[in-house]
């Protein structure tokens, strides 16, 4: 396999101009081969071979949620999951070594390379994703302040105005305060627990879609397998049906040997032996033919082999998948929950500043009643 895709590194912006024409849920931008270590989680300071042989080592894009990810399978377990945010940082520590640091898996990667300039190269696609996460993460916020303004904080005006408001301390005034306030932590609670939901589905999505991306792969080497299981069957089936017709023929070779050397009279010494010595000959060659027939039916029970462990996978494939989707609506209840908690919190937030303009008017009023009754006490 090459270092490398076939037409070279795509750059993360072309990568995202692309997704937006032709949308479609992961792809790889770059990918190179080398060795995969992790840091001993014990002392902190040894490596670990998370590999036996040098791997492929891809960054993927993920246009749904525009997050970059660093992924490396060995066999049918996904060695590195990585997922690239604006604070990570890739450090060459040697010609041919560079590692970083994910605080989501807890541990240090670290990779060995064949070539310093393929050490080089990943290194530069490593800052050019890290800057393109960074971007997304920009606008992703930009477009959630923009589709929910209530859970914004409250502008510095509308403070100060509050402060400039006269105390609320009449009738009717510290039980409303009161009843604003615990709809305020109830607001807040609920708020958290949605909070809680999403984080723990986006945990939960992350470990499907690795484990879904570890099927996937297998399934590809299981359908190429099988393609090629398939392709050589009907060349084994006519080697087969060749050395059935052959092994017959030889079988009627050596039963016209047996009958001639049971004409053979005692004088007929010299071609006794040479047909005892065809006879052994063509036993022998019975025998490799019929070994050549016992591998090649061993070989076609393979191929029905790959195809149950194919079936199997396809299987857990469309469950995985179904997984996924149960976990997509519950993300999508939970969003709509949370938008709806905030469309209540604003209503709320209505009610009481009408309060508080009927309890100004109420103080105006006791505050002229109060004027009226010393002037009257003063005459």
């Amino acid at each position: 396999m090459n270092d490398e895709l076939p037409r070279g590194p795509k750059r993360a912006a072309d990568i995202v101009l692309s997704t937006q024409r032709h949308p479609i849920m992961e792809q790889p931008i770059f990918s190179a081969r080398a060795h995969v270590f992790q840091i001993d989680p014990a002392t902190k300071r040894n490596w670990l071979p998370a590999s036996k042989h040098a791997v492929t080592v891809s960054f993927f894009f993920d246009a749904n949620r525009s997050v970059y990810r660093i992924i490396s399978v060995g066999g049918t377990k996904a060695i590195i999951n990585s997922t690239v945010t604006p604070n990570m940082t890739f450090t060459k520590t040697s010609q041919k070594f560079g590692q970083w640091a994910d605080s989501r898996a807890n541990t240090v990667y670290g990779l060995g390379f064949a070539t310093e300039q393929q050490l080089q190269q990943f290194s530069d696609q490593f800052k050019e994703v890290k800057e393109a996460a960074r971007l997304a993460r920009e606008k992703s916020q930009e477009k959630f302040e923009l589709a929910n303004p209530a859970l914004n904080i409250a502008a510095p005006q509308a403070l100060s105005e509050d402060r400039h408001s006269p105390p609320l301390l009449t009738v009717n005034g510290p039980g409303e305060l009161l009843r604003s306030k615990s709809a305020d932590m109830e607001m807040t609670s609920e708020k958290e627990h949605i909070k809680k939901m999403l984080s723990e589905g986006s945990i939960c999505e992350i470990n499907l879609e690795a484990e879904l991306f570890t099927l996937q792969d297998s399934n590809a080497k299981l359908v190429a397998a099988l393609h090629e299981a398939n392709s050589g069957a009907e060349q084994w089936k006519k080697q087969l049906a060749e050395y059935q017709e052959e092994t017959e023929r030889l079988r009627d070779q050596v039963a016209e040997l047996e009958v001639q050397s049971g004409q053979l009279g005692p004088s007929d010494g010299g071609t006794r032996d040479e047909l005892t010595q065809s006879l052994e000959e063509l036993e022998a060659l019975l025998k490799a033919k019929d070994e050549e027939i016992h591998n090649l039916q061993s070989k076609k029970l393979d191929v029905h082999k790959l195809e149950t462990e194919r079936e199997e996978a396809v299987q857990r494939l469309q469950e995985i998948e179904m997984r996924n989707a149960e976990l997509e609506q519950q993300v999508h209840s939970a969003e709509q929950t949370l938008a709806s908690s905030a469309e209540e919190r604003e209503q709320a937030e209505g009610e009481l500043r009408r309060v508080i303009d009927v309890l100004d008017v109420k103080i105006y009023d006791l505050n002229d009643l109060r004027q009226t009754l010393a002037k009257l006490i003063d005459k």
